[in-house]
C-alpha cells in the first residue's frame, strides 16, 4: 500500500490540532507519512512561549493566555493528548487537570467621575469538567438561558427600587399589548401556580378584558420565563410571529419600567448601576436575537453589524450600557481595534454575541482557566510530545517562502510545489532536538538551541542578535554576506514530496506566502484581504510585592489574584500571574514575590516591506514606552501602594543587579506585528468570506487556523482548534463530531 504523504506547514494550535487528529488512527502510519515544517526553533505560532535561561527560565509570552470554560473542543483536544501521552504520576503537570486550573475572579473598570472603579466579578464555580461540556446550543436555547438571568436581575433592581420608594406597579392599557398578554397567558396557563395572588390578580385582569392589565416587573420576567420553556414557542409552525411580539413587548416594557424608575438612582449608587448595565444590556440582546429573527436564522444574520452598534440599535443605553466596562472589556479581550485605532472599535455582532453568550452561559468549572506554566510549555510540549511519539517528523528552521499552482490534465487546481528556505544547518545533519527541562517539566528556550547548530552559522546568528521567528529578519544577507552564498532553498514536489498540503499559516502571511495561489484563487484573495489582522504589544514585570503589598483591595473567598480589563491605555488588560513563580527557576533564598501580565492592541496602520529590518526593533522600543508610561501614570488607581509621593517606586520591581528605573530593563516586553504573530479579527461584515479548509480552488490544499471559517470566526484557541479538528475530518474523516460549529448556519425546519 502506498502511503499518502501529508506536509503541515507551521506549527501553532490548528495545524498541530490537525496532525493530532490525523494521528489518532491507530494504524494511521500504515496510510499516509506526516512532516511539520516550522520557521525557527519552536511549536506554537501566536501561542507559542520560551523560558529565558539567562533570567531564572522565567517564562515569556507573546501575550495573556487564558482558556474559558467554554473551550469544548479545545479541552478535549489537550485531555486527548495528556491521557495518550501517559506521563508518570511524579512528573510535574502529568494530567491536563494539573496542567490547567479554574479561575474565576474578573475585574472590569469604569471610569466615573474622572476616577476609575474597580468592578469585581467572582463567577460562581460550575460542577462539572469543560471535556463534558456542549457548544451545540441554539440561539432560541441562548434567548432562555439570557431570560434566566434577566429574572435575577430584574428582581434584585425591584427589590432596590422598592427600598428607595419608585413605583414598581406596571399597567397594559392598549388593546394591541393585551392580546399579546392574552397569548402568553394561554400558552402558560398549565405551568403557573394559580395560588400566587400576583399571578391570579393578573390572569384574572386578562381574562375580564379590564381596561388594564396590572403587574410589576418581578411578575412579567417570572412569566416570560416560564412561555419561554413552553413546547410551542417561537415555533415557526405555529405563532412564530405572535411568540416574538410577546417577547419583544415585555422585555421593552422592561426597559421603560428601568429608564422611568432607576436612571435617576444610578449616579450614586455602583450596584444598582452594574446591574442597570446587566439588566439594560440582556433586554437589548433579547430584542436583537427576536427582532433579527436570529432564534431561526442563526448568528451569522446580524454579522452585518458591528456589535456595539447592535445593541444600541435594539435599545442600549448609549450612556451607561453600550460602552460600559463589560462591552469595552469584550473589545479588549478580541482586540476589536483595527490598525489599533481605539476611536473606531470593529467586531461582528453575530460573533461577538455568540462568543459573549457563550463564555458566560455555557462554561464548566471555572469561567477561565489559567495554565500553570507558559502556554509552550503546557500546551504545545506535550503536544511534541505526543505527535513524535507517534512518529511525526518535524523539520525546524524551514521558513515558507513559496506556494506555485498548476493545473491538472482534468483541469483541476492543485498546489505543485512549496519552496522552504533553511535557516540553519545542524551538526552532523543530526536531527534538532528542541526541548529543555526546566524542574523536569519539557519547556521551550526563548531562543535556539545554539550548541546543536553549526558552529560558525551560530555565531553569526548571535554576533548579529538574529530573530529567525521575525518576518523583518537580515538573516539571509547576513549569511549571504558572510558565507557567500544564499541560504539554501529546499523545493517539495508534488507527488514526489508531498500529496496534500495543511497550511497552517496565519492569514495575514497569505499574501507573501502564496500569491501565485491568491492570483488563481478570487474566493481565496478576498478572505486574505477581508479577514483582519491586528497588531498586539505585551509585557511581563517580576515583582517583589504581592497583590496586596501593592494595594490591590479586592481579594476574593479564592484568593485568586484578577484577570482585569477595560483598563486605561496603553495597557487595558492586566493579569496577577502569582501561581507562575514557582514554575520558574529562580535563588531560592530571593525569588520574586508576584508576576503581571500586561496587553493591548498596537496601533500601527503600516507594515514596511520585508527589507525595512529595523521596524519590528523600532515597534518594541515603543511597547517599552508604553510600559513605562502606565507605571508612572497609570497604575496607582490599582496598585496605591506601589508610589511614594505619586511616582512610581521602581524598588517594586524584581532584579537583582539593577536600581532605580534601570529595573525596568529587566522585564519583559514584545510587540507582535510579524504577519504571523498578529491577531485575527471579526470586523463587521468579514464572516461571509471566510473559507472552510477545504473550500479554495486547489484539490490538495487544507487551509487552517482561526481565520478561516468555524463554529467561531474569531481569533481564539477555540477557534483554531476547531479548525484543525475541521481540517483533519475533511482529510481523514475523523473526527465526526465538532461541538457548535454549526452556530453560523441557517436553521432548517
Amino acid at each position: 500500500m502506498n502511503q499518502e504523504k501529508i506536509v503541515i506547514i507551521g506549527g501553532g494550535v490548528s495545524a498541530m490540532t490537525a496532525a493530532l487528529y490525523l494521528t489518532e488512527q491507530p494504524d494511521w502510519q500504515q496510510h499516509r507519512t506526516i512532516t511539520v515544517y516550522q520557521q525557527g526553533w519552536r511549536l506554537g505560532g501566536k501561542g507559542a512561549s520560551g523560558r529565558n535561561a539567562a533570567s531564572g527560565q522565567r517564562i515569556e509570552e507573546h501575550g495573556l493566555h487564558v482558556w474559558f470554560g467554554a473551550y469544548v473542543n479545545s479541552f478535549k483536544t489537550i485531555e486527548t493528548v495528556y491521557t495518550k501521552l501517559q506521563r508518570p504520576a511524579d512528573s510535574p503537570l502529568s494530567t491536563w487537570q494539573q496542567a490547567l486550573k479554574p479561575h474565576s475572579f474578573i475585574a472590569l473598570e469604569e471610569y466615573i467621575d474622572d476616577q476609575w472603579q474597580t468592578w469585581p466579578i467572582d463567577f460562581p464555580l460550575l460542577a462539572g469538567n469543560p471535556v463534558d461540556g456542549s457548544l451545540d446550543i441554539t440561539p432560541w436555547d441562548f434567548i432562555k438561558m439570557t431570560l434566566a438571568w434577566l429574572k435575577k436581575w430584574i428582581f434584585d433592581l425591584q427589590s432596590a427600587a422598592k427600598k428607595a420608594n419608585k413605583n414598581i406597579q406596571l399597567s397594559t392599557k392598549k388593546t394591541r399589548d393585551q392580546s399579546l398578554l392574552r397569548h402568553l397567558h394561554q400558552q402558560i396557563t398549565d405551568l403557573v401556580d394559580d395560588t400566587e395572588d400576583a399571578w391570579r390578580d393578573f390572569a384574572d385582569d386578562i381574562k375580564q378584558y379590564s381596561s388594564e392589565v396590572a403587574s410589576t416587573p418581578s411578575l412579567l420576567i417570572n412569566t416570560l420565563n416560564k412561555f419561554a420553556h413552553a413546547d410551542n414557542t417561537l415555533n415557526p409552525q405555529v405563532h412564530e410571529k405572535k411568540d416574538g411580539l410577546v417577547i419583544w413587548y415585555i422585555v421593552r416594557k422592561l426597559k421603560r419600567w428601568l429608564n422611568s424608575e432607576m436612571i435617576e438612582l444610578l449616579d450614586n449608587n455602583a450596584q444598582l448601576r452594574r446591574l442597570y448595565i446587566c439588566a439594560d444590556l440582556a433586554i437589548a440582546m433579547l430584542v436583537g436575537l427576536v427582532k433579527d429573527k436570529v432564534y431561526r436564522e442563526g448568528f451569522e444574520v446580524i454579522n452585518k453589524f458591528d456589535f456595539r452598534q447592535w445593541l444600541i440599535r435594539n435599545g442600549a443605553n448609549e450612556q451607561y450600557s453600550a460602552n460600559s466596562a463589560p462591552i469595552r472589556g469584550f473589545y479588549d479581550l478580541v482586540f476589536a481595534h483595527p490598525a489599533g485605532d481605539l476611536s473606531k472599535p470593529n467586531v461582528e455582532a453575530g460573533v461577538a454575541s455568540l462568543a459573549m453568550l457563550r463564555i458566560a452561559l455555557c462554561y464548566r468549572g471555572g469561567v477561565m482557566w489559567k495554565m500553570q506554566a507558559g502556554m509552550g510549555d503546557v500546551i504545545f510540549a506535550p503536544l511534541y510530545e505526543l505527535l513524535k511519539k507517534r512518529g511525526v517528523k518535524f523539520e525546524y528552521f524551514h521558513q515558507l517562502q513559496n506556494l506555485t499552482p498548476s493545473l491538472s490534465e482534468q483541469g483541476e487546481s492543485f498546489v505543485e510545489t512549496v519552496e522552504l528556505q533553511q535557516q540553519v544547518s545542524f551538526l552532523a545533519d543530526a536531527e534538532y532536538q528542541p526541548l529543555v527541562n526546566v524542574k523536569k517539566l519539557p519547556c521551550w528556550p526563548s531562543e535556539p538551541l545554539y550548541a546543536q547548530i553549526n558552529s560558525e552559522q551560530a555565531a553569526l546568528l548571535k554576533q548579529h542578535d538574529i530573530n529567525l521567528e521575525s518576518f523583518w529578519s537580515d538573516w539571509p544577507s547576513q549569511y549571504e554576506n558572510h558565507f557567500g552564498q544564499p541560504l539554501p532553498i529546499k523545493k517539495l514536489n508534488y507527488k514526489e514530496d508531498f500529496d496534500r498540503i495543511v497550511l497552517g499559516v496565519s492569514v495575514a502571511s497569505l499574501e507573501h506566502v502564496c500569491p501565485s495561489l491568491l492570483a488563481w484563487d478570487t474566493k481565496f484573495a478576498a478572505q486574505a484581504k477581508q479577514v483582519k489582522t491586528v497588531a498586539t504589544q505585551a509585557a511581563q514585570l517580576w515583582l517583589n510585592k504581592t497583590d496586596e503589598q501593592l494595594g490591590w483591595q479586592y481579594i476574593p473567598k479564592s484568593k485568586e489574584g484578577p484577570i482585569l480589563s477595560g483598563f486605561s491605555e496603553p495597557f487595558d488588560t492586566w493579569a496577577a500571574m502569582m501561581n507562575l513563580v514557582d514554575k520558574e527557576q529562580w535563588p531560592t533564598d530571593c525569588p520574586p514575590k508576584n508576576i503581571a501580565y500586561f496587553c493591548s492592541v498596537f496601533p500601527c496602520e503600516y507594515y514596511p516591506p520585508k527589507s525595512e529590518y529595523q521596524f519590528p526593533l523600532q515597534a518594541k522600543s515603543q511597547v517599552k514606552v508604553n510600559l513605562e508610561a502606565i507605571l508612572e501614570k497609570n497604575m496607582q488607581s490599582l496598585w496605591p501602594l506601589a508610589y511614594q509621593n505619586n511616582e512610581f517606586d521602581w524598588s517594586v520591581l524584581y532584579e537583582i543587579s539593577s536600581s532605580g528605573d534601570e529595573r525596568l530593563n529587566a522585564q519583559y516586553w514584545r510587540v507582535n506585528v510579524d504577519p504571523s504573530e498578529r491577531y485575527v479579527l471579526s470586523v463587521a461584515g468579514s464572516s461571509k468570506y471566510r473559507l472552510a479548509t477545504d473550500e479554495t480552488k486547489f484539490t490538495n490544499l487544507f487551509i487552517t487556523g482561526d481565520w478561516i471559517k468555524t463554529g467561531v470566526n474569531a481569533g481564539c484557541v477555540e477557534a483554531a482548534v476547531m479548525a484543525g479538528m475541521q481540517t483533519a475530518r475533511a482529510m481523514v474523516g475523523y473526527p465526526q463530531h465538532i461541538s457548535g460549529e454549526n452556530a453560523f448556519a441557517v436553521i432548517k425546519n
